[in-house]
């Protein structure tokens, strides 16, 4: 698994050489940087157990910009750092945050999806 992450990092750089100006290669690597000080995280709400409580963690040193959040069951995206949502349903879902930052004009968005089991 390391060694595929490695190749795929270096594929994604490589990638960047060919395609972009030396500022954007800087700015793909910042954006890649910049995921690994962000965390989803959930909670399942106290009186009702199909309502989950969602947030974004950011400890980089960019601007949160913006969150926006499906929630894997076709209901409508929402935006924010923090939100709730209730699902009709138990399930399983993929949860994704399009995690946006900022820094001075540049934005970065990344979108991790988080697997949420739903009782």
């Amino acid at each position: 698994m390391k060694r595929t992450l490695i190749v795929l990092c270096f594929a994604a750089l490589l990638g960047l050489s060919f395609s972009c100006g030396k500022d954007d290669i800087e700015k793909g690597i910042d954006c890649i940087a910049e995921s690994i000080y962000e965390k989803v995280v959930h909670t399942t709400d106290a009186t009702n157990p199909k309502k989950i409580n969602f947030s974004v963690e950011y400890t980089g040193t960019k601007t949160l910009k913006s969150v926006k959040w499906t929630f894997g069951d076709g209901t409508p995206a929402v935006e924010g750092q923090s939100v709730s949502h209730t699902y009709s349903a138990a399930g399983t879902y993929s949860v994704k945050a399009d995690i946006t930052v900022e820094e001075g004009k540049g934005t970065c968005t990344s979108s991790p999806v988080k697997s949420v089991t739903v009782n």
